[in-house]
């Protein structure tokens, strides 16, 4: 038969085209969108305002090139307003479709229809199989699998931790257990971190955070396995469908069961789930990308472009997507609601946030209706949201991102992670910028009227070094990515430390060790909420690649082995985790303001330089005293802690500052000690030297608690 669109007239041999009868009125409401099961068959509902014809094109298998039946929607009676509304009886969960559509084709008018095209329908709930080879110039995506949500959820309901109270752990699924090492049954899976539950609870974390678990690529459009692949998944197919890649098996939409039983046994564990979710950019690529979804239903609607029809890249992956257009915005909406109902997800982590403030024409706009909306939302009152606020064109929003209504957003606070970094490798000024980064980063936050907690502390992430190789490498070693090593951060804030990479030299080994710790007693010891990038507790290397987004090997995965070569430093995470867990001063819903509020007790925080005398800011100087007192926190369980600091070459002698010396210290962390004495998991180590007087080697912190 022929398919006439626009522009051209194209002969494409198909299965003849079905009718279909006509359901009584009350069965015709429009919403939810996708393919809704309904009693007897599947309800298919789709937007596009320019589209001229509609079609379901139904498998049988995952295997099969063509379809075996292709059902039209009616233009007249299948089509209300801008939405297609389609019910087909007799169709059950697991049916494998595609939606196809006719409509203009003129790019400059950002109009891209094309009537051969096999799209994705936007609001699938899962994908089955890959794209597949093609010797007709058809590209044949993944196909879009009829879900039965149905599912024992066994009472689970989300946890509610409060946000102040939490402990980020940011992993990837497949990455966590794929080594042969994890010893896991199914590896690579979302079955795989289930076996790994024990470790993440005496690791002593609260949340999971999973790198994007949406629908992405895994061969390319011409069914051949990419070089490099694509191995974190900010690239996104399908908003509303876990990935399945990440499942055991090959049962179309068994991912779906497999995911929630996931998030079921994390919730029994006591974790929160966490998903990184990217609604900046999809795998459509810009104008020399396919068509794939969005490009063959609404092109103009669903991403920003230019006045001739080029893509705006405010996400450097091609495309923009279009987050405050009113269509757009529902979809994110529905989507976000999705997961929160249907998989128990506690919160999300919005990759490139800032996108999602810009307009329709890609300005930045003060109070963006999305980044509102998502805030005020009732359906998300109970979970976590948590912006990278900003993007790939210069918008740098931290501090300032989702500033209005309740006052929801948290963000990934990348000025903690610089500072920090910079003052440990021993940068000149710095004593400053770290005290506000301990003290919660009030500069930041506080303007808006938020709270520490809003903060989420970090030193490295998946983008970027890992903790090991932030003190191992001086520049980005990512030939392995294929782009001449130019992909990736250039200003990264690390050191060597005397030799770039492995060395056996045991003075370097023993100063990068101290450094690590330093780097994470100070996360823990923070206010605001610490995250930590999964494999730094047991100093995973990816041997100087900050960028390893395309390596799907040993280079990304989580080596298994490194729990007993590096017990030190898990010990030592444990141990602040734990500590951090039974101590609220460190997780203080309120910014310090420097005073008591009862007489004859500590201000909530006092500086002080090495010397013990008040601070003097001015100063150049690498060493800094942090006295917490318990000052406005109403527990019994708190205690004053003493923090002292030193990011010189050269010791630097210590004298306790007199306000301290009338109470009880006791040691709980020496970065420069030794283990076990580099951290007392009871906080119950020596007490300061007599006089009150010690001597801090190079790079150390240390830290007492008052009992």
């Amino acid at each position: 038969m022929f398919t006439q669109t626009s522009d051209f007239l194209v002969s494409t041999p198909v299965p003849v085209v079905m009718p279909h009868p006509h359901l009584p009125m009350q069965f015709s409401y429009p919403l939810p969108y996708g393919a809704i099961m309904q009693d007897g068959g599947v309800r298919f509902v789709v937007y596009s305002h320019s589209a001229t014809a509609m079609r379901v094109l139904l498998y049988r298998r995952v295997s099969d090139q063509e379809p075996s039946e292709i059902i039209e929607f009616h233009p007249q009676n299948d089509r209300w307003g801008d939405i297609w509304n389609l019910f087909v009886p007799g169709l059950k969960a697991g049916l494998l479709y595609h939606l196809q559509a006719d409509g203009p084709f003129n790019p400059t008018i950002g109009h891209r229809f094309n009537g051969r095209a096999r799209l994705i329908d936007p609001y699938a709930r899962a994908l089955a199989g890959c794209f597949q080879r093609s010797e007709d110039g058809i590209i044949r995506p993944p196909k879009c699998v009829v879900v039965d949500d149905t599912f024992d959820w066994q009472g689970d309901r989300h946890l509610r931790r409060p946000l102040a109270e939490t402990i980020i752990y940011e992993l990837h699924v497949r990455g966590f257990t794929k080594s042969g090492s994890s010893k896991v049954r199914y590896p690579g899976t979302y079955t795989g971190v289930v076996e790994k539950i024990p470790y993440l609870k005496a690791l002593g974390v609260t949340a999971v955070e999973l790198m994007p678990i949406h629908e992405f690529p895994i061969f390319d459009i011409l069914g051949n396995q990419p070089n490099p692949a694509n191995y974190w998944g900010y690239d996104s197919l399908a908003f509303f469908s876990p990935h399945r890649g990440y499942m055991i098996g090959r049962k179309p939409g068994d991912q779906v069961r497999q995911f929630k039983e996931m998030v079921r046994e994390l919730h029994a564990a006591g974790l929160e789930v966490i998903l990184d979710v990217v609604f900046n950019h999809t795998a459509e690529g810009n104008e020399a990308g396919p068509v794939l979804s969005f490009k063959g239903l609404e092109n103009r609607v669903y991403y920003m472009l230019n006045g001739d029809g080029v893509y705006k890249n405010f996400s450097g992956c091609g495309n923009t997507v279009n987050g405050n257009h009113p269509i757009v915005r529902e979809m994110i909406f529905h989507c976000l609601r999705h997961w929160v109902h249907n998989y128990h997800i506690d919160g999300f982590r919005f990759d490139l946030a800032s996108i999602l403030s810009r307009d329709r024409d890609g300005e930045l706009i003060p109070n963006p209706p999305l980044v509102e909306q998502i805030a005020e939302d009732p359906m998300l009152a109970d979970t976590k949201i948590i912006a990278e606020a900003w993007d790939a064109a210069g918008a740098y929003q931290v501090g300032a991102f989702g500033t209005h209504g309740k006052l929801r957003w948290a963000e990934w606070n990348g000025r903690y992670r610089d500072d920090v970094r910079r003052y440990w490798r021993g940068d000149i000024d710095m004593t400053g910028r770290m005290a506000t980064r301990l003290a919660g980063s009030s500069d930041l936050f506080q303007p808006s009227g938020r709270q520490p907690y809003h903060s989420i502390n970090f030193i490295t992430s998946h983008d970027g070094y890992t903790l090991n190789d932030l003190v191992s490498y001086e520049r980005k070693h990512n030939e392995a990515n294929l782009e001449y090593n130019q992909d990736g951060e250039n200003n990264n804030y690390s050191s060597n430390y005397g030799m770039e990479g492995f060395t056996r030299r045991y003075s370097i080994q023993q100063l990068r060790n101290r450094q690590t710790k330093n780097f994470m007693a100070t996360l823990f010891l923070s206010q605001g909420v610490p995250m930590i990038l999964a494999g730094d507790e047991v100093l995973r290397t990816q041997k100087g690649n900050n960028n390893a987004w395309c390596q799907d090997n040993v280079t990304s995965w989580f080596h298994w082995k490194l729990i007993d070569k590096n017990a030190e430093m898990l010990r030592f995470v444990q141990s602040l985790t734990a500590f951090r867990r039974r101590q609220p001063n460190l997780r203080r819903s309120e910014f310090l303001l420097g005073r008591s509020n009862k007489n004859g007790t500590l201000a909530d925080v006092s500086w002080f330089g090495s010397e013990g005398t008040s601070v003097n800011w001015h100063k150049a100087s690498q060493s800094l005293v942090c006295l917490l007192g318990t000052s406005g926190v109403d527990d019994p369980a708190a205690r004053p802690v003493l923090i002292l600091l030193h990011a010189g070459q050269h010791p630097q002698k210590f004298i306790i500052p007199a306000i301290a010396r009338s109470l009880s210290w006791r040691l709980f962390i020496d970065t420069a000690a030794p283990s076990p004495g580099d951290i007392y998991p009871d906080a119950d180590g020596p007490p300061p030297p007599f006089g009150f007087a010690m001597l801090l080697d190079h790079h150390t912190l240390r830290c007492y608690v008052a009992k």
